[in-house]
């Protein structure tokens, strides 16, 4: 092959390498301009679906808020009703009653105004909702004073009372997502009465106000200041969700003639929010620390307390405050137990610097009770052997006596008749006999021959007289002389 055929074909190879690459770029690109037309796509299908500005009537949002603000007469009325339906509702442990009394609750319009006032620098409404809210929270605290102070049942601390006195993270939540449906759900076109209820009923803002009133009817402070630190978290952060929806909105915010007023207003507002924010985040913060101590508390409790067979767990406490976390258990705790639970314990991050005291009940130990019955079982155990053994022998002995008297009674046979049989004959013949006797007896006359004598030793009943008794004392004679067969027979009288 020439040179130049070689240099025609390189050409040639090099030609279709450069289609290649450019049909790659063009596939590239087709890619590309794919997945960025996807990505518009998806974009305006999450603006489409999530965007609610176009559907905002800002006037009658505004308009509508303001008339909830008001409170005199039939909101009045409604308020002290609502009162008194929650507060007998926690009394009687009826969360359908108090969800009831959440419906009717007139609280949530000077909520909405504050938050909304701030907003867009309404002085004027921010003052009316204020002091309308005052009013609110003074008139429920009374009414549910007077409520739980003379009702005669009002002194029982049920489920629905307890669940208001301590605040955590999950009502922070609860309030900040419950006031974005609410403000979202008023702003819309048309508003969603559902929701509204909904919302009602979830920040739940009448109940910490009645268990409020029943820490003051009973003087309890701690609920009474655990209760109104729940209605003010509620509060707040049902305000603060309004204030963020409508920036979000973008609702007009107040126009003065006076700029300088304006301005004012302006910054009385900033100082406003910035203030109303510092207590919720310090309370949010504070419920969140001690969120994360409970959370590590419960994981050690599961893990290294109650999946422990050996260990019996009474009653355990958790001391915040004190960082310290206590434990009672029924049964002795030994010191290696303690050493490993102390170990233990540094493994969780929050709760790793508490102090953990552990309290065993030696009185209760499972150890010292399994001992005791392990003891019971062999003492019970000895005395069932002590039992058979001298059972045992009581048999032999029976054998042995049994086995003597067929000697004794082979040994004193006359004629082949034992004693035993000829007894028991003679009582058949002659009832009268209580008592029989027989015996051989060597007797000599002369002193040089030695006879064998029968002697029978009888005793016969008191009631006989004596002739009686001769004659059957000689019946008895003639009877065992025919038995024995012998003459030399004698009848002895007891």
């Amino acid at each position: 092959m020439s040179d130049e055929s070689k240099f025609n074909f390189s050409e040639e190879e090099q030609q279709q390498q450069l289609d290649k690459d450019k049909a790659v770029e063009e596939k590239k690109e087709a890619v590309r301009q794919d997945a960025k037309g996807l990505f518009v796509s998806v974009r305006t299908f999450l603006s489409e679906l999530l965007d609610f500005r176009d559907d905002t009537d800002r006037d009658a949002t505004i308009a509508a808020i303001k008339g909830d603000i008001s409170f005199k007469g039939a909101t009045a009325w409604i308020l002290i009703c609502s009162i008194f339906v929650a507060s007998v509702g926690l009394n009687a442990d009826s969360t359908a009653v108090v969800i009831g009394a959440m419906l009717i609750s007139p609280l949530m319009g000077p909520i909405l105004g504050i938050g909304m006032s701030i907003a867009i620098n309404d002085i004027d409404t921010l003052r009316k909702s204020l002091i309308n809210l005052a009013i609110m929270i003074v008139l429920s605290l009374l009414t549910a004073y007077l409520f739980f102070e003379f009702f005669p049942l009002g002194n029982q601390e049920t489920s629905e009372l307890l669940g208001r006195v301590k605040p955590d993270i999950r009502d922070v939540l609860i309030a900040f997502f419950g006031g974005l449906a609410l403000i979202i759900a008023r702003t819309k076109k048309g508003t969603i009465a559902s929701v509204i209820f909904g919302v009602a009923i979830a920040t739940a803002l009448m109940p910490p106000l009645c268990t409020a009133g029943y820490g003051l009817a009973h003087g309890n402070w701690s609920y009474f200041l655990g209760a109104m630190n729940l209605f003010t978290i509620n509060t707040i952060f049902i305000a603060l969700a309004t204030f963020i929806v409508l920036k979000v909105l973008r609702f007009p915010m107040l126009k003065y003639a006076n700029s300088a007023k304006r301005r004012r207003i302006a910054r009385f507002a900033a100082l406003v929010a910035i203030l109303v924010m510092i207590y919720p985040t310090i309370t949010f913060l504070r419920v969140l620390k001690n969120s994360g101590f409970e959370n590590d508390y419960n994981s050690f409790i599961a893990d290294e307390v109650i999946s422990n067979n050996e260990l019996w767990l009474q009653n355990g406490t958790l001391n915040t405050d004190d960082k310290k976390i206590t434990l009672y258990f029924n049964g002795e705790i030994t010191e290696a137990t303690e050493v490993d639970l102390r170990n233990e314990l540094k493994r969780f991050d929050k709760i790793n610097d508490f102090e953990l005291e552990i309290s065993g009940n030696k009185n209760r130990s499972i150890d010292k009770i399994s001992e005791a019955y392990d003891r019971a079982i062999v003492e019970l155990d000895k005395k069932d052997n002590i039992i058979s053994g001298l059972q045992k022998e009581i048999s032999e002995l029976q054998e042995n006596i049994s086995g003597l008297n067929q000697q004794l009674e082979a040994q004193s046979a006359s004629g082949g008749i034992h004693f035993s049989t000829l007894a028991k004959d003679a009582k058949i013949r002659f009832s009268d006999l209580e008592y029989f006797g027989y015996a051989k007896m060597l007797e000599s006359k002369d002193f040089i021959k030695v006879d064998t004598l029968t002697v029978t030793n009888v005793k016969w009943k008191s009631s006989i007289n004596d002739s009686i008794v001769t004659v059957k004392e000689g019946e008895l004679l003639s009877w065992l002389k025919q038995e024995l067969k012998t003459d030399k027979i004698r009848v002895k009288r007891n």
